[in-house]
């Protein structure tokens, strides 16, 4: 299983990025996704998570109205359109794989320890 995260990038504040994540050797439509980030120095914390459908999606407080998840079931692929980008989004952003029996509340899909496969990771930069 792969999961490659694509996009990430150095941005101003107020820029928007669209983070891609293309996942290969597993049934797409049998796993909800979900995005994570990593700052310095901080732990891994949730971002935003899609079901399978793209139907029920859930994010964090702190980026609510900000970013938005899809999927193209079709495709393979999730995504992460990122818009308003503050200095403090500054992280590595990782997707991850979570099956559908492990829930499908927001505390399954923000609980790290849910996710079956994560990406390496791609390194989004703000600067003010």
């Amino acid at each position: 299983v792969q999961l490659v995260e694509s996009g990430g990038g150095l941005v101003q504040a107020g820029d928007s990025l669209r983070l891609s994540c293309v996942a290969s050797g597993l049934t797409f439509r049998n796993y909800g996704m979900g995005w994570f980030r990593q700052a310095p120095g901080k732990e891994r914390e949730f971002v935003a998570g899609i079901g399978w459908s793209g139907v029920n999606t859930y994010y964090a407080d702190f980026v609510k109205g900000r970013f938005t998840i899809s999927r193209d079931n079709a495709k393979n692929t999730v995504y992460l359109q990122m818009n308003s980008l503050k200095p403090e989004d500054t992280a590595v952003y990782y997707c991850a794989a979570v099956p559908l029996y492990g829930g499908t509340s927001y505390s399954a899909y923000s609980d790290p320890r849910s996710y079956q496969y994560w990406g390496q990771g791609t390194q989004v930069t703000g600067s003010s």
